[in-house]
């Protein structure tokens, strides 16, 4: 199961693209209640934005986001049937893929 949720709406002059990643973006300065010791630093590095192929934006981020980071944009050239992609790599190696068409 994707990490990723991605939702369009066509509207007239652009199309909307919201993306929504589960994921707990850590710090590294958070202490565990129950055993007092630091919880180690887990956050998205890098998020990419694809529309048809085509890089549309590429995100550095650090571990200062909150968790399950929202992004939204627009396009203006979208069109029924385009393909968006959005892609994620952490701090810890782990990344994942989605990818969306536009109705």
């Amino acid at each position: 199961m994707s990490t990723i949720k991605i939702r369009s709406k066509r509207l007239a002059d652009y199309t909307l693209v919201r993306t929504l990643i589960a994921h707990p973006m850590e710090t590294g300065k958070r202490k565990d209640d129950d055993t007092g010791e630091l919880i180690p630093a887990h956050f998205i590095q890098t998020v990419s934005f694809k529309h048809n192929d085509q890089l549309m934006s590429q995100c550095q981020m650090g571990p200062g986001i909150a968790k399950n980071p929202f992004f939204s944009y627009h396009i203006k050239s979208a069109q029924a049937g385009d393909i968006i992609s959005i892609s994620w790599q952490d701090n810890l190696g782990y990344s994942d893929t989605a990818e969306h068409i536009i109705r």
